[in-house]
């Protein structure tokens, strides 16, 4: 049996109770015991149950994403300045995101990596112009389908993804690096672009006249730069260009460019031009300093006092103008004074001369008046905080009240120049569950579906633990009730009792994004912490069971099926101590690493044949591309319940192995999928291997993506197998591994696995390194219509082959 198969289907639940979504009441006819379950199954299916995110904005595809919304860092929003609903907002984890409705919902777009910039065309309102790390990209119908700039397409030969996190550049038939850092669009002539390109550590000032084919430079300027500012009051054939960097501001002007130091380095710094007299204002942060210029950064007056309201201003971080209202900006400050501290965002209207403060979140949402109207999920799961979020900011251009603010979690928004704040990224009930908008920044593992119960789904999830639905995955709960506040952050894996209704056992951990390096590069494993909880009432409540493990990084568990009821084994692999065994349900475990080769074994992932045997994936603990040391990962099998284990022999040059799928027919079938080793020009030893004796010999069945983390078999057909990584791509096999072809319509960057449907054979889940579960048809979507639209570059179809 293949340890991957998250439901059983002989398990399967024939009856729904009440369908939240459609309000279609349905008549309970659940058995008593699963042979009855399994039998009515047979005699009737049970109806499709397909979860959904109703507040997000429609796709160009097939696919949804689904889950809470939120939940992982937020950075630079940007609003349209001909329509202030068209709003902007990247991740930190390669989703870009765009909203038509003022953040009522969004849709995720992808570009091959993530975001530096956003850009509105001035003139054209539908044009808009979004910078990754591997180019710069134009749409020009209002953000649904994107064309690549720069580099020019024509001269892209290839790319190349060498490190962990699979970070893509395009590789060009000239051998040039080149990358875009900052850019604006001429005030008056959308074909007129102005552009910091840095190349070889330097960087310097160009600018084409023919929508971004040539660019000429136009002079030195110094590194870092972030925002370009072209003066509309300056001639249009000489143009008056001023270049924002942490240190000074370039000034491009008469075909000169002066550099003018700011006079600190700034933290954050924004800038705009008065609404009345058309001079540009600048704005500057520096540890707890703020600083205006109303000469364009040739001089500086400190307004740190004004902000500060007569007390003393203990840091003043973000700070964002409107562009064409200079005069109105925002900036996140700490002040204290007469035994108060104000920690919140301070507000002026006229240049900086003076200041007001706009909301405080100093108080906890029950103490003050101003806490953010729909209050999410994210304050409960972590404090009774309900600050405005406030690490990014963007203020619309022709409508100062109107500022968007992210935080490591949330985007939200006011109309009213600061005094309320609406959540822009979940949706919350009457009974305080939450379904997405469609800005999901999410790391998931696994999709997992009660067998009891097929309207209840749970996301094992990253940052946000573990989640709950009880309407068949539309609306979301916090499932965490209970489990230590410590081990919240990350809940890696779930197993339900297929006999046993309501009974799980999950491994919760504080150390999330195992086995990613950098959670173990500054972190040395014997201080992370986690363990395993038991559920009796179907994830509402749980209790630790740690009874011998000590604190450790629980990554998977496992449970025997052939163990007897109340007595199951449960298997759990933990990073950094190995591999752990119950034989009491969960109540006590042992550790069992007799034959690893490891002082701490970074054991990931464990599964079992049907005969019994256990293999368990070591993960690798080394990114530099080194082979053949300590740091190796590896496979190991036992033949005896994880008494005893055994290295399994791997191909020469081989050491990231991530994910196993065990042919649940022929044992000896097996397939690895594993994580590239980085080297100078790409990652290598990467993709899927395939042994058919066991483990005595190997060949390659998947080598386009060197990023794999995790294979899936189709537990219905163990000729269909799928698989997804950090490449963009999910990949589906229909002929026991020998072919594979890319599922269309999914893109995001940083995948982890697909879980078939259990209720729909033409349905799978993905889950990913931050986009969330995508659920979308087991083929793709043929009249898919993808975000990138360049043939040269486009997903499916690099350069004439599939990436």
């Amino acid at each position: 049996m293949n340890g991957r198969l998250w439901i059983s289907v002989e398990a399967l639940v024939v009856i729904v109770l009440v369908c939240l979504v459609t309000a279609a009441v349905m008549p309970d006819t659940r058995a008593d015991t699963p042979a009855a379950q399994a039998a009515a199954v047979e005699a009737s299916p049970p109806a499709r149950i397909r979860p959904s995110s109703p507040m997000s904005a429609p796709r160009n595809d097939a696919w949804t994403v689904v889950g809470v919304g939120g939940g992982g860092a937020q950075f630079i929003p940007a609003v349209s300045p001909h329509m202030p609903n068209v709003v902007l907002v990247r991740c930190d984890m390669t989703g870009a995101y765009i909203s038509h409705d003022a953040g009522e919902s969004w849709r995720m777009y992808n570009l091959r990596g993530g975001v530096r910039f956003f850009l509105f065309d001035p003139v054209d309102a539908d044009i808009i112009y979004t910078a990754t790390g591997s180019g710069l990209y134009r749409s020009t119908d209002r953000g649904s389908t994107w064309a690549l700039v720069f580099p020019d397409p024509a001269t892209v030969v290839g790319s190349a993804m060498p490190d962990d996190h699979a970070g893509e550049r395009f590789i060009t038939s000239d051998g040039r690096r080149r990358s875009i850092q900052a850019m604006a669009v001429d005030p008056e002539d959308s074909e007129v672009l102005y552009a910091v390109i840095t190349e070889g550590g330097a960087s310097a000032l160009h600018v084409s006249r023919d929508l971004g084919r040539r660019w000429r430079s136009l002079g030195a300027v110094a590194g870092g730069a972030s925002r370009v500012f072209v003066d509309k009051a300056s001639p249009a054939e000489n143009r008056t260009v001023g270049i924002f960097s942490a240190g000074a501001v370039d000034l491009l002007r008469n075909n000169r460019i002066t550099r003018m130091p700011t006079p600190a380095r700034f933290t954050s710094f924004s800038g705009g031009f008065d609404s009345q007299a058309g001079r540009a204002i600048l704005y500057g942060t520096s540890g707890n300093r703020v600083y205006v210029s109303h000469d364009g950064g040739a001089s500086w007056n400190e307004a740190t006092s004004n902000v500060a309201l007569g007390g003393t201003l203990q840091r003043a971080s973000t700070i964002a103008a409107s562009e064409n209202f200079g005069e109105v900006a925002y900036v996140r400050i700490t002040a204290s004074g007469g035994g108060q501290t104000f920690n919140g965002l301070a507000r002026t209207g006229d240049g900086g001369i003076t200041w007001t403060h706009v909301v405080n979140t100093s108080a906890r949402p029950g103490d003050r008046p101003d806490a953010p109207p729909n209050a999410s999920w994210f304050y409960a799961l972590y404090s009774r905080d309900a600050s405005v979020a406030s690490n990014s900011l963007s203020v619309a251009p022709n409508h100062p009240n109107i500022v968007y603010g992210t935080d490591f979690g949330r985007t939200m928004r006011t109309t009213d120049g600061g005094s309320t704040w609406f959540a822009c990224y979940s949706d919350i009930r009457a009974d305080y569950s939450a379904t997405t908008r469609g800005l999901d920044v999410t790391t998931t593992y696994g999709y997992h579906i009660d067998p009891f119960n097929p309207m209840r789904h749970f996301i094992t999830y990253t940052d946000i633990g573990l989640m709950r639905s009880e309407d068949g995955g539309v609306t979301w709960h916090i499932s965490t009730t209970d489990v230590p506040r410590a081990w919240r952050n990350t809940t890696y894996w779930i197993e339900f009792d297929p006999e046993v209704e309501g009974l799980m056992w999950g491994v919760f951990c504080r150390n999330h994004d195992i086995p990613r390096p950098k959670m173990w590069r500054n972190t040395d494993p014997a201080r992370y912490e986690g363990g395993v909880g038991i559920s009796t009432d179907g994830g509402r409540t749980w209790t630790a069971s740690n009874e011998g493990m000590p604190q450790t990084a629980p990554t998977h568990i496992l449970l025997d099926p052939e163990s007897p009821v109340g007595n199951r084994t449960l298997y759990v692999a933990a990073t950094g101590t190995g591999v752990w065994k119950s034989t009491d349900n969960g109540k006590s475990w042992e550790l069992r690493n007799n034959g690893l080769d490891y002082e701490q074994p970074f054991a990931w992932w464990i599964d079992r044949d049907r005969n019994g045997v256990l293999y368990l994936i070591v993960a690798r603990r080394s990114e530099d591309g080194s082979y053949n040391n300590w740091r190796d990962g590896a496979l190991y099998r036992s033949t005896d319940g994880a008494e005893s284990w055994t290295k399994v022999q791997l191909p020469q040059g081989v050491n990231g192995p991530n994910g196993i799928a065990i042919d649940p027919e022929d044992p000896n079938r097996i397939y690895l999928a594993l994580w590239g080793r980085r080297t100078a020009e790409d990652a290598v030893n990467g993709g899927i291997i395939l042994t058919t004796d066991g483990g005595r010999t190997w060949r390659e069945v998947l080598t386009r993506d060197q990023h794999i983390y995790d294979v899936t078999i189709d537990p219905r057909d163990p000729n269909i197998l799928y698989a997804c990584g950090f490449q963009h791509n999910a990949w589906r096999s229909d002929d026991r591994g020998e072919t594979w072809s890319r599922i269309k319509g999914y893109n995001f960057k940083w995948g982890h696995r697909v879980i078939p449907d259990p209720f729909d054979p033409d349905m799978i889940y993905v889950t990913t390194f931050g986009g969330s579960v995508w659920y979308g048809p087991a083929k793709g979507d043929p009249d898919a219509v993808e975000d990138i639209v360049t043939p040269e570059v486009a997903y499916g179809n690099f350069r004439g082959r599939e990436d």
